[in-house]
């Protein structure tokens, strides 16, 4: 179903079906209407001669210098040039969608001056599947993602490049083949197709569907290890999280016995300790705060996602004309910064209980490295030393980005949200935790394959489909396989859609 773009009802769902899954979109005629009440004002300021920065003046630290009315006219080509300057591969295509759906949906206030054309085109190429070629790397985030933004406004003239049904093409070429005309830029229409944080926006909101969709495995997966280690499951009584209050530890209580509902353990006729490890009784608790934490993020995504992040911004019921820093990227990248610490948290554990899986000493009766072969063969040993090398590599990767400013334009923009960093940090943060997740699950269907009672639907549910991919470790053999195609099923959620079929749909 066609998603209407109206400037206030765009959620982190919709960004994903437009930017991954090909959704088409459509502007919303009232949308429609503003930019073009907004365009006609603009216009009049600009033959009344109306000091304008970005329109008849240049930026930065040219912010001072005055345009004629020749300077106006082709300003805007040479602006969308000189920031044409990132570096580095392309961006996936599924990033620069869903950069190109947030700009529409800024345009779609009515606030941003530019001609209704330039907004009609933006939307022809999402749904026409024209995707500009776009340098992973050189946005600072602030004044926007201007780089990578104005490799995306390269095509508004019919230069750069572009993506176009699984070729990379001239810009020219590619608008021709998809029957999209080309607008060309006049005043202020290239400053706002750029002049926005829309790309580290796009990918946080698309990071932030896939963190959420980990962390309900991640509880999948704990729950697998719980049952395994033959936990007491006293800690995930809901009554406890309640009384503290964090709704994040409620849902993720509430999910992990939701997976072991129907366990033998639940019986109370299992021994077990009268205390567990801080890995195990403390799961609600740290995956929660993961919980809340990227809620938060996600609040803040979505309010980017459907405000002006634009400069200057025009005010046509006021016929104001406002300079201001609604582009810059820190109240997406702090957050997000935030967000990546956390997974890195829920990574951090989820190897703790990896390790009392394959120690013997802490397993509860559970083989060495779960193989029955120790000394002869090593079992998971292995396993676990993949798993530490990535949540080092983790750790680095969660330093913040958000207070890592370097001035630049002459210290014009002396404090810039370095919010791309904390997107493509997050990036890899994710990829690894993909890694790190996929190898406990493994372990704990090694370990539930030693023990002898029946699991919770839920574990049963998730065991079932790891042993469609991953055989039981009878005898030492290489894993890599393993860990790759663990690490792929993690990423693709099938253990997540599996476990929900067998108990119902877990908490988000």
């Amino acid at each position: 179903m066609t998603i209407v773009l109206d400037g206030s009802g765009l959620t982190i769902e919709k960004l994903v079906r437009v930017a991954r899954d090909g959704e088409t979109v459509a502007l919303a005629p009232a949308a429609l209407e503003r930019i073009k009440v907004c365009r006609a004002m603009l216009e009049e300021k600009v033959k009344a001669h109306e000091i304008m920065y970005g329109v008849n003046t240049g930026i930065g630290e040219f912010s001072e210098k005055v345009l004629n009315d020749d300077e106006v006219s082709q300003f805007q080509r040479y602006l969308i040039y000189n920031h044409a300057a990132g570096i580095g591969d392309p961006a996936p295509i599924e990033y620069v969608r869903g950069a190109m759906t947030g700009r529409i949906n800024v345009h779609a206030h009515g606030n941003s001056g530019c001609r209704p054309e330039i907004t009609l085109t933006l939307v022809d190429m999402l749904n026409k599947g024209v995707t500009p070629v776009v340098c992973q790397k050189g946005s600072v985030g602030a004044c926007g993602d201007l780089a990578p933004m104005a490799q995306m406004a390269l095509l508004l003239m019919g230069e750069g490049e572009a993506f176009y049904q699984g070729e990379r093409l001239p810009g020219r070429i590619a608008m021709e083949r998809a029957g999209i005309p080309i607008p060309d830029l006049q005043a202020r229409d290239g400053l706002a197709t750029i002049n926005g944080s829309n790309l580290l926006t796009a990918m946080s909101a698309l990071h932030l569907y896939d963190m959420e969709r980990w962390l309900k495995q991640a509880e999948i997966a704990a729950a697998m290890s719980l049952e395994a280690l033959l936990a007491n499951l006293k800690p995930y009584n809901s009554k406890l999280h309640e009384l503290r209050g964090f709704k994040g530890a409620i849902a993720s209580a509430h999910n992990i016995t939701k997976c072991i509902e129907g366990s033998d353990l639940c019986t109370g006729k299992m021994k077990t300790k009268v205390q567990d490890a801080y890995s195990m009784r403390s799961t609600p608790q740290v995956v929660g705060a993961a919980r809340d934490a990227i809620a938060y993020a996600r609040s803040q995504v979505e309010i980017e996602l459907n405000g002006v992040g634009d400069n200057p911004i025009f005010v046509p019921e006021q016929r104001l004309t406002l300079t201001g820093a609604n582009f810059q990227g820190s109240p997406v990248s702090l957050p997000m910064d935030m967000a990546g610490a956390a997974i890195t948290m829920v990574c951090v554990l989820s190897e703790r209980r990896l390790n009392r899986l394959t120690n013997g000493n802490l397993s509860q009766g559970l083989p060495e490295f779960l193989t029955k072969g120790a000394g002869m063969f090593s079992g998971l040993m292995l396993s676990q030393y993949t798993a530490d090398m990535l949540i080092v590599e983790q750790r680095i990767l969660s330093a913040p980005a958000s207070i890592q400013s370097i001035p630049a334009a002459a210290d014009q923009e002396d404090f810039v949200s370095m919010g791309m960093n904390t997107a493509i940090k997050n990036g890899q943060i994710l990829d690894n935790a993909n890694g790190i997740l996929g190898i406990e699950f493994m372990a704990a269907a090694q370990a539930l394959d030693f023990r002898e009672f029946t699991p919770g639907k839920g574990a049963q549910a998730a065991k079932a489909v790891i042993r469609k991919h991953v055989e039981h470790l009878e005898i030492d053999r290489p894993l890599y396989p393993d860990h790759n195609t663990m690490k792929a099923l993690v990423k693709s959620g099938e253990i997540l859609e599996a476990v929900e079929q067998a108990v119902g749909k877990l908490e988000s």
